[in-house]
């Protein structure tokens, strides 16, 4: 029943009834907008390595606020090494992350029931590359033999040697890889106490060319244009976090593909995320790191046809056995096992023109 104010007549009075009054006047005072935002949901993401030009991918949506306009509380870290991403996720410690999928197939493989799913692609043609000196003999595949070829052990590139090695009939007998940190990867490449190193292209060439090598002595061998077939970098999904909040996902995706499409289009400025967290970084580096990293990495042709995000099964299964010439699987899987296509954006919201 609601009392009138006897002084001001149609106006509520709270008197004797001050308990039931606060509530009403609460409920009816309450901001109806406010009180249908939903909080934000927590989600930990982890890059694949350190924080660098290609980064800006994920740092221009969390920067400008795509993850934040979709009620999401994203944080995102640097790892230190390919292989930490991983664990991260498996363990729960972070909800998703950028990783190699190589890596993660091969992990799944050994750990079954790990709770992680790589749910998107983001290189669909792998970085994977030995970079040499023409100067020190470097021209092909086969003049890597008899070579000095220095590889930092806990990179996802080393893992793909022997699968490049068997593809282009390499004696890996006769190249040897010397263990190498990663800091002393380019030093001892310029100084020429190395013929050729493994890495990410976008890394080793970008840093050799700032060291001061030329260009016209810096050699190329990108694995994807020796028949390597493997796919790259994905992200990847903790099954868990998944399950509770398929819609943080999604939304996580949504907001990603904004980014993409903003870094795309001016990555001049896309990198200034980049350079506010490293103090270090060269912004002419980074931005050529970032312009490779899409050219040769993220935007394909393949990508051009199928959208962001997507995999092409037949090719999947490819990558799957050439996996398989250097590493026996417990249980080899098929495409659809070692991506879930279920979370992508529709085709519309993916294209990448």
């Amino acid at each position: 029943m609601r009392v009138l104010d006897p002084i001001r007549p149609g106006r509520t009075s709270c008197r004797g009834t001050s308990t039931i009054c606060a509530v009403l006047l609460a409920f009816i005072t309450a901001d109806p907008a406010k009180a249908q935002i939903p909080e934000p949901t927590p989600l930990r993401f982890s890059l694949d390595g350190r924080v660098e030009g290609p980064s800006a991918l994920f740092l221009v949506p969390l920067d400008r606020g795509y993850y934040k306009n979709e009620s999401l509380n994203v944080t995102v870290d640097d790892a230190t090494n390919g292989f930490e991403p991983i664990t991260r996720v498996a363990s729960g410690t972070y909800d998703m992350a950028l990783a190699d999928i190589n890596a993660v197939i091969r992990f799944r493989d050994q750990n079954p029931t790990a709770p992680v799913r790589a749910i998107f692609m983001v290189y669909n043609r792998p970085p994977y590359a030995i970079v040499g000196r023409k100067s020190r003999g470097i021209s092909d595949p086969k003049s890597l033999e008899g070579k000095r070829l220095g590889a930092p052990p806990l990179t996802t590139t080393v893992q793909q040697w022997p699968v490049f090695a068997k593809l282009n009939d390499v004696d890996p007998g006769k190249v040897p890889l010397e263990p190498i940190a990663t800091p002393v990867r380019i030093p001892m490449l310029a100084a020429g106490q190395l013929d050729a190193a493994l890495g990410y292209a976008f890394r080793v060439y970008v840093d050799l060319k700032d060291r001061g090598v030329p260009v016209g002595d810096i050699v190329q061998l990108q694995m994807p244009d020796y028949k390597m077939k493997l796919y790259g970098a994905v992200i990847i999904v903790n099954t868990k976090f998944a399950t509770e909040h398929p819609e943080a996902v999604n939304k996580f995706l949504r907001a990603t593909l904004r980014g993409f499409r903003e870094t795309i289009r001016n990555p001049s400025t896309a990198v200034d995320g980049v350079l506010r967290r490293d103090e270090n970084a060269k912004k002419d580096v980074e931005v050529e790191r970032l312009r490779m990293a899409i050219r040769e990495n993220v935007v394909t042709p393949e990508v051009r046809a199928n959208g962001f995000g997507a995999v092409d099964p037949a090719r999947l299964e490819e990558a799957i056995a050439q996996i398989a010439l250097s590493y026996t699987f417990k249980a080899r899987p098929k495409a659809d096992a070692a991506f879930d296509a279920s979370f992508l954006p529709s085709l519309t919201e993916r294209r990448a023109n």
